[in-house]
């Protein structure tokens, strides 16, 4: 463990615990990605569905007639 001056491997006296930290920190931000990506993914989940509610209103209110709401639908759901 300890090199030819007498100095612990990887810097010696605390600098195990500056490792650490950095460990902490790159850890935290790997997951910090991950969940924000996840996020990104059920929002556009949300979006869809809300669309296609707003399409299923105009079609209940006769805005639309029905090969109209189908060719939507179809695009909306790809």
């Amino acid at each position: 463990m300890y090199d030819h001056n007498g100095y612990m491997f990887f810097g010696g006296g605390f600098m195990w615990l500056v490792w650490l930290v950095l460990l902490v920190i790159v850890v935290i931000v790997i997951k910090a990605v991950m969940t924000d990506s996840s996020n990104r993914n059920d929002s556009t989940e949300a979006q869809k569905e809300t669309l296609l509610e707003i399409l299923k209103r105009r079609y209940a209110a006769g805005e639309i007639d029905d090969e109209e709401f189908e060719r939507r639908r179809k695009n909306l759901v790809k």
